[in-house]
């Protein structure tokens, strides 16, 4: 595994979307991709679809929304001795059409529990091999090490300039189905009635309000580079086949030619290599967007994030409940 010792990226949920075409473009830029995911076949049917050489990857499985999935991921790779470079917190479910809630083995809501939860264990067991990683080879190429989260458009109202109603938008109250420990009859963070949308826009929430308190917590200390990007619409990717086939159809069509906002995968993916290893990118505690609108030769800019997000105290009383959740 990795021979060459080239720089070590680990990407959630790569077997497909925008995971998939960001270690593409990883690996292609010298990179050793780590494709964690849920089903090794279909990862590894993937990459060679894709042509990704076969010296530049390697298939571990990852189960995001079992903690002891993600526990023995990350003792796997540790026990690999391989130098952490990079983070990217990639994967998501999305199941909208759920009337009552799917729940994970330790009985919390499933999209929570894989998309915040999974990923917030996992940045904080794989914490310390990026800090060792950087003390390893201080200011040498290529750079300190990213842990880098895909948030959305959709759990951030101020992309949308306050102008675009989303129905049941991200909200996480004041984390009362938290407070109550997360289990039945518990389904939302904020303690309210479940619904399957708002679940997903919650836990994206809950991505780029941790993003940033790793960002205040480990960044002067450590040097580590904590990011989170949009890199626009993907709207024909594996995150929608749980949605109806009309909507399928329809959405990408509908961004294609009426917001102009859709974003092609290959596109998406290399949007998130660049955040991973441009020196463009290597501010900490920004949230990178190209806007939800196609303007040829776009460039990325920080995109503030909405009140919700920004919030300091509910964002450490957010990490404080996570770790108890997680057993950290």
């Amino acid at each position: 595994m990795n021979s060459h010792q080239l720089p070590v990226v680990i990407v959630t949920g790569a077997s497909s979307g925008v995971g998939l075409y960001a270690a593409k473009s990883l690996a292609a830029r010298g990179c050793f991709v780590i494709m964690a995911c849920r089903n090794l076949q279909k990862a590894e049917l993937a990459a060679k679809q894709l042509h990704i050489a076969a010296d530049r990857y390697a298939v571990m499985e990852l189960d995001l929304g079992e903690q002891h999935s993600v526990r023995a991921f990350a003792a796997a790779f540790l026990a690999t001795g391989l130098r952490l470079q990079s983070l990217v917190n990639n994967a998501a479910v999305y199941l909208p059409r759920l009337k009552t809630p799917a729940r994970s083995s330790q009985g919390y809501e499933i999209s929570v529990a894989t998309n915040h939860l999974g990923h917030f264990l996992l940045s904080r067991l794989l914490l310390d091999a990026l800090v060792q990683t950087h003390t390893d080879q201080p200011g040498s190429a290529p750079g300190a090490p990213r842990l880098i989260t895909l948030g959305t458009v959709t759990a951030n109202s101020e992309e949308f300039g306050g102008k675009v109603p989303i129905p049941a938008p991200a909200d996480l109250g004041d984390l009362q189905g938290l407070e109550a420990g997360f289990l039945t009859p518990v389904s939302m963070i904020d303690g309210k009635p479940f619904k399957a949308g708002k679940a997903y826009k919650d836990s994206k929430l809950c991505n780029m309000m941790m993003s940033r308190e790793l960002h205040k917590r480990y960044h002067d200390s450590t040097g580590i580079i904590f990011n989170t990007l949009y890199p626009g619409c993907v709207a024909d990717t594996a995150l929608f086949r749980d949605t109806p086939k009309a909507f399928q159809r329809i959405f990408p069509w509908f961004q294609k030619n009426i917001t102009k906002g859709y974003v092609t995968q290959a596109l998406a993916g290399e949007r998130v290599a660049d955040v991973v290893l441009e020196p463009a990118f290597a501010a900490s505690g920004v949230h990178w967007s190209w806007g939800n609108r196609q303007v040829a030769g776009r460039q990325a800019f920080s995109q503030p994030l909405s009140a919700k997000a920004v919030n300091e105290k509910r964002s450490e009383r957010l990490w404080e409940l996570s770790e108890r959740l997680t057993g950290l």
